[in-house]
């Protein structure tokens, strides 16, 4: 299967706000873990959540440093998670992800 650079990024966005929100893989070692991507991508990949209008933000954990915390999805903006948690096993196949 072909797939452009754009559908499988935007994709890959969508799968990380997902895993967000669905308390499956809060932080970037989580992220890595549930998709097998590298600790850069997943960072990047967080930070353009934004790009598609995804409000998602750090939680500090209270009384701890060093970025001890968990990110979470406050606004999803014009995207549809229920659109995502239908099409979960093709955007999955299509990411190569387990």
């Amino acid at each position: 299967m072909d797939v452009s650079k754009t559908k499988t990024s935007f994709y890959r966005r969508l799968y990380v706000a997902w895993l967000i929100d669905s308390g499956t893989a809060c932080s970037v070692p989580a992220l890595m873990a549930a998709t097998g991507m590298p600790r850069r991508t997943a960072q990047d990949t967080l930070t353009a959540l934004a790009d598609l209008d995804i409000d998602c933000v750090f939680v500090q954990q209270a009384g701890e440093r060093n970025n001890a915390g968990h990110y979470t999805i406050r606004d999803w903006g014009a995207i549809d998670p229920q659109w995502i948690a239908a099409n979960l096993m093709r955007i999955k196949a299509i990411l190569a992800y387990p």
